[in-house]
């Protein structure tokens, strides 16, 4: 893969092996415990239903806080990354969220309220939308500089953290932890982790905002306002890109099937398949077990094959996957449906990323739209299937994903590797 060019003054740690690691294990990490918030909130989905004792529907309208938040925060990353820098706009991302998951917490068990669960979830949404476009702006600089694919890699760490997650979420469950004491220690191991992670990461030039306070301030400002004007020219520009909006598609549905997974796969096991919560609980860690093995494997496979055929393959595998668990006449089909659902699930996000970044001139601009695009689907996936569960029922409701499936294998090209990326590699 070609080396981006070295901007005099700029932080580069691919000039040395040991700068290169840290950089690519923090970034690691932070995807690790992104996936570990997550999965600790969604585990514990059925207890919250039932301690305040809310409808489907509910569930759906309370988890649209942390659809909504995700949707601020990814709107709101590109400036955070600009003004604060990599590292501190990280930091504050992961404290907003983890504030986030208390709060929630709180909601769940100690002052029993769906307004303040919903609050929450749009905090610890907000956080992890941000966080998500600097963690794959990251990822895609180290994956150039590495010259090999990493990005199912780094979302492999993510469902790594989501395994972990959902493990002991459903330790939790079997004890009867309260929601709150579950939530907050992972909130707090969370952002010790992710402060300790985050100082190995380079600050680079384009991260950080000019200064004004210096002499000749009044010129710097201008120049300062220019900038900012240009940025949101570019930022805005991308919307227009075609190949942008196609690799959308392709994030949207399978951002879809994961993230209807992360939000419904617990509640469709003990509503439409008579499961117990904790059954429920571990059904989650099995969906996202097959997520991490994709992402831990898809390096290669997409090194040796290309984005676009595994990316179609993929998409068949959820829609097996997702006809298998809808209509699973005992567990171990339903079980089978699963890793099939998660393992075609698992490439679509991390392929878009790397596709969006193709364009380094303006990666952040590009990551930052397609993910919007995907989180798209976690806006109005949890009420929408919550609407169609009530009425159909939650099992009915998975069927929608199909469609958006198949509208990602079919826009498969636009992913397709530039012709330097692919002869770079070995």
């Amino acid at each position: 893969m070609t080396q981006p060019p070295h901007t005099p003054g700029t932080v580069t740690p691919a000039e040395t092996r040991s700068g290169l690691l840290a950089w690519r294990n923090a970034v690691f990490a932070i995807f690790f415990v992104s996936g570990l918030t997550l999965a600790t909130w969604m585990s514990r989905i059925p207890a919250v239903r039932d301690g305040l004792d809310l409808t489907t529907a509910q569930v759906g309208l309370v988890i649209f806080g942390l659809s909504g938040g995700s949707v601020l925060g990814l709107i709101a990353a590109v400036g955070l990354l600009a003004r604060l820098g990599t590292r501190r706009a990280m930091t504050l991302s992961v404290g907003v969220s983890t504030v986030g998951l208390i709060t929630a917490g709180v909601g769940a068990s100690l002052i029993p309220t769906a307004g303040l669960v919903f609050a929450g979830l749009a905090l610890m949404g907000f956080g992890m939308g941000a966080l998500d476009v600097m963690m794959n702006v990251e990822g895609a600089a180290a994956e150039r500089a590495v010259g090999k694919t990493l990005m199912p890699l780094m979302h492999a760490c993510f469902s790594l953290g989501t395994v972990i997650g959902a493990l002991i979420g459903a330790g939790a469950s079997f004890v009867e932890l309260p929601v709150f004491w579950h939530l907050a220690v992972i909130a707090v191991l969370v952002l010790v982790t992710a402060v300790a992670a985050v100082r190995t990461i380079p600050q680079r030039e384009h991260d950080a905002e000019p200064e004004t306070d210096a002499p000749g301030a009044a010129t710097s400002s201008a120049s300062v306002a220019g900038n900012w004007r240009e940025r949101l020219r570019a930022n805005l520009a991308v919307w227009g890109d075609v190949t942008v909006l196609l690799i959308g598609v392709i994030v949207l549905g399978m951002t879809f099937a994961e993230g209807s997974a992360n939000d419904w796969l617990a509640l469709a096991a003990v509503d439409g398949h008579a499961m117990s919560n904790t059954e429920g609980a571990i059904v989650f860690g099995v969906f996202v077990t097959a997520m991490t093995v994709g992402r831990v494997f898809g390096g290669p496979v997409l090194d040796r094959f290309g984005r676009v055929p595994v990316l179609r393959v993929c998409a068949v595998l959820g829609v097996v996957g997702l006809l298998l668990f809808i209509l699973a006449p005992n567990q171990p089909v339903l079980y089978t449906g699963t890793v099939l659902w998660g393992l075609g699930a698992s490439l679509g996000f991390p392929v878009g990323m790397s596709a969006a970044a193709d364009d380094t001139r303006n990666a952040a601009a590009r990551v930052s739209a397609v993910a919007m695009i995907g989180y798209f689907a976690f806006l109005v996936g949890p009420p929408v299937l919550g609407l169609l569960g009530e009425s159909w029922g939650i099992l009915n409701a998975l069927y929608l994903i199909l469609v958006l499936m198949i509208l990602a294998g079919l826009a498969a090209p636009a992913a397709r590797e530039r012709g330097t990326a692919r002869a770079g590699r070995g």
